[in-house]
């Protein structure tokens, strides 16, 4: 098999952001009187419209979730106005992959303006030659669309694109569009469910650089 791109999701896996997220969705239930499961953050993690708002609506124990979640993603554009944290390992493996030549791709269940505002602020938006935000997909993680889409945009069929998600919705997306997962756990850590859904399970990106050089060896090996 050669690879030939490269697909990643940003908040928690990119971007040091999913604290934030989880941060502000805490003072969200706080002001509204709200315990929140600890299920909560593996249940929210990677989705994004419908999904998001069926997910809010079971934990914050409400009827509709969008002023919730549009609350919640205000919040978030206000604080990553200005700064935006990196994840350690990000700059070695997206230089690994443009050595190689390979087509890279962010796939993020954000908005588009969003995605763009933070890869920039980030540095690293030259890196990408496709940005796919969750809006432009009928279906969020963990259904593979919003893959199968950053795929076609770079040019590869699914099979030869590593994906690289933190959360466990992102990794089933991954593995129902045919990819190569690698999970980088953030804020939780994989889950037994997950293992049989994942090609690696790394450290950090910098883990997942090592680890993706000796599947692309041994991959020329066999070609």
């Amino acid at each position: 098999m050669r690879y030939r791109g490269a697909i990643f999701d940003m908040d928690g896996l990119l971007l040091d952001t999913e604290r934030i997220y989880q941060q502000i969705w805490q003072e969200i239930a706080e002001e509204r009187g709200v315990m929140l499961d600890s299920c909560f953050v593996n249940a929210v993690s990677g989705t994004n419209g419908q999904h998001m708002c069926r997910v809010i609506e079971r934990y914050y124990h409400v009827t509709d979730g969008t002023a919730i979640r549009d609350e919640c993603m205000g919040r978030i554009r206000e604080r990553l106005s200005v700064h935006v944290p990196v994840k350690q390992g990000v700059q070695e493996i997206l230089d690994f992959f443009h050595e190689k030549n390979m087509r890279m791709a962010v796939a993020s269940s954000t908005v588009a303006e969003q995605i763009e505002s933070n890869l920039e602020l980030a540095g690293i938006r030259g890196y990408f030659a496709a940005v796919v935000s969750g809006a432009e997909v009928r279906r969020g993680k963990p259904e593979p669309d919003i893959f199968l889409l950053a795929a076609d945009r770079i040019g590869c069929r699914p099979a030869e694109c590593f994906v690289f998600e933190d959360s466990e919705n992102g990794i089933r997306a991954g593995h129902a569009a045919g990819c190569m997962t690698v999970m980088v756990p953030d804020i939780v850590t994989a889950s037994p469910d997950i293992v049989p859904y994942c090609t690696k399970i790394c450290q950090s990106l910098l883990h997942a650089r090592k680890e993706i050089e000796k599947i692309m060896a041994d991959s020329r090996k066999q070609g």
